[in-house]
């Protein structure tokens, strides 16, 4: 038998190959056990096959243990079966008290054990998995998604509630993998104080006056990005809106001023990106274990970009996130650390980039499904300025062909006031493109890219007559709101005219609701409309290969990410 240390050890097992035997210490023995000694006579005595009982005797250095040989091992697997068995109906009979014990969980399936229904929405379209479930339970059911019980709802009155409402008792939730890498500080994992604070600063860098300001920097980055374009025979659009939108967020955040730092910063994040979605493991050679590495590279380079423009008072003028968070922390406004900073920097690329990407990648493929309206948009990019008076917001008694002939006019009469002008784009310019506007509108819609948000409720909260348990997740569903014929006729025709009327409130959330709602929705759609107005006003382009088709990974994208064939027109106006 090895050699125990009697005054580390209260219990020990001890196998051999036919019969299991308990180690207990002599019961005459004491051990030192934080700061008191303890006598171990209390701790009982076992019998040998229930017959036979071992008396104790003073300990010595040759026998500290008493051994307890009891019944052969074969004998004890179906009563320690039948144990745990009990132990497992005991558990499984607390958790169905504890859940309906005075409350009423809203109806529907939690899916398989920890899996739940997660492998469904991520395999089929989520649209189908909302709408059979909402049939079958209502506005209101629960599932189980990413590891976690969760409450899911489908109607514009119960997303304001949770949104809005009751927002104080639903906290923005994300998985704990993202926020590692994105940052435990960034905006969208805090409420209270210190989410107001934050969010007015954030929000005073995307405001249309500020907003305004970047129209020259993100038409020179559309003019330098497009005619790479023409260099290729086959362009994965989502892979090259991704380029586009991140050079758009990098502005964003850091100002038209592009230091040395930035390409350390732009490396470090692609690497972080690739990670995003992926399985959170941790080991050396995985996607995650490369992010957080990147993560922490990425930190240390935004350190020393803070400590560089802190060190020249003359940067501290330079636009961006990055200025504004840096001047209110100096005038001591917020008392943000370096490191909330860095974390709220790296929030704002993450929120400004991969959704974006996704509906301007959309907006290609619905002109293409729709060349009608991609006639009309194109049309109203290049035509006489004698129609920028006239107000596009069709009025009721103008008949169709009317209305088309009007949003014809539109960025055509753009363009060709830039080229008598001899001039880039301007914010008004922006503005008169009411046919676009609604274009882009629409496909945010259609394509619902952010089909749900999450929020966990900080207590057990009484919703519309079921109860949702503390810490349960609850799931706002844009989709379904977005897809309901009782808002929307027609919700699967691609219809901008359906946006000439304003849209019954809570019904059309694209960029959420309420406090947490997107503060960078006009630079989103600024830089969309930019795209938007070079694009079909220089080049044609057709999908090669199948047209149809949906991925998820996470968001829901064009198959293959649209690969297209882009070509310059032969003339432009």
């Amino acid at each position: 038998m090895p050699n125990y240390q009697p005054e580390w050890i209260i219990f020990s097992l001890f196998i051999d190959s036919t019969r299991l035997y308990i180690l207990l210490p002599n019961p005459f023995t004491f051990i030192y056990f934080t700061l008191h000694f303890i006598s171990l006579s209390k701790l009982g005595c076992a019998s040998d096959n229930m017959q036979s009982l071992y008396l104790p005797s003073l300990p010595t250095s040759e026998r500290p243990f008493l051994i307890i040989s009891t019944i052969p091992i074969s004998s004890l697997l179906l009563p320690l079966l039948l144990l745990l068995l009990l132990l497992l109906l005991v558990f499984v009979l607390k958790q169905w008290c504890r859940r309906t014990d005075k409350r009423r969980l809203p109806p529907g399936s939690m899916g398989w054990p920890y899996i739940g229904e997660t492998l469904k929405l991520y395999t089929e379209d989520p649209k189908t998995f909302f709408s059979t479930r909402r049939k079958r339970y209502g506005d209101v059911f629960k599932s189980h998604i990413l590891g976690c019980p969760c409450v899911m709802i489908s109607s514009p009155e119960a997303a304001k509630n949770v949104l809005v409402n009751q927002a104080h008792l639903f906290k923005p939730t994300y998985p704990p993998s993202k926020e590692k890498m994105i940052g435990p500080q960034a905006l969208f994992f805090h409420q209270g104080n210190y989410h107001l604070k934050l969010k007015k600063l954030i929000q005073a860098s995307f405001a249309p006056s500020v907003v305004k300001g970047s129209v020259s920097a993100i038409e020179e980055i559309v003019l330098n990005f497009l005619p790479t374009w023409e260099n290729h025979t086959l362009i994965c659009t989502l892979k090259e809106m991704k380029k586009y939108a991140f050079e758009v967020a990098i502005i964003s955040a850091f100002g038209k001023n592009q230091e040395l730092e930035m390409e350390g910063i732009k490396h470090f994040y692609q690497i972080l990106e690739k990670g995003y979605n992926s399985m959170p493991m941790d080991f050396p050679g995985t996607l995650f274990n490369k992010a957080m590495k990147a993560r922490k590279q990425l930190n240390e380079a935004l350190t020393r970009l803070i400590k560089k423009r802190k060190g020249n008072k003359k940067l501290y003028n330079e636009g961006g996130l990055l200025g504004i968070l840096m001047r209110a922390q100096e005038q001591k406004l917020n008392s943000l650390s370096d490191s909330q900073i860095s974390d709220n920097i790296i929030g704002v690329i993450f929120a400004a980039h991969d959704t974006t990407a996704t509906a301007l990648t959309w907006l290609l493929k619905y002109l293409l499904d729709n060349p009608h309206i991609l006639q009309a948009v194109t049309v109203v990019q290049e035509i006489s300025p004698l129609t920028m008076e006239i107000n596009l917001c069709s009025k009721s008694s103008c008949g169709p062909l009317l209305i088309t002939t009007i949003l014809q006019m539109e960025q055509e009469g753009i363009q060709c006031k830039l080229v008598e002008e001899n001039r880039g784009l301007t914010w008004d310019d922006t503005r008169r493109m009411f046919l676009t506007s609604r274009v882009i509108q629409e496909t945010l819609r259609t394509a619902s890219i952010l089909s749900f948000t999450f929020r966990e409720a900080v207590e057990d909260v009484e919703f519309e007559g079921y109860i949702i348990p503390k810490g349960w997740k609850v799931l706002p569903l844009f989709r379904t709101i977005h897809h309901s014929a009782d808002f929307f006729p027609q919700p699967e025709k691609f219809d901008p005219s359906r946006f000439e009327v304003p849209t019954r409130p809570h019904t059309y959330m694209p960029f959420g609701n309420g406090l947490h709602s997107c503060p960078g929705n006009e630079l989103a759609k600024l830089e969309m409309l930019i795209f938007l107005h070079h694009f079909t006003t220089t080049y044609r382009w057709k999908v090669i290969g199948e047209e149809d088709g949906i991925e998820y990974g996470p968001f829901p994208v064009p198959k293959r990410g649209l690969p297209i064939e882009v070509r310059r027109k032969k003339y432009r106006v």
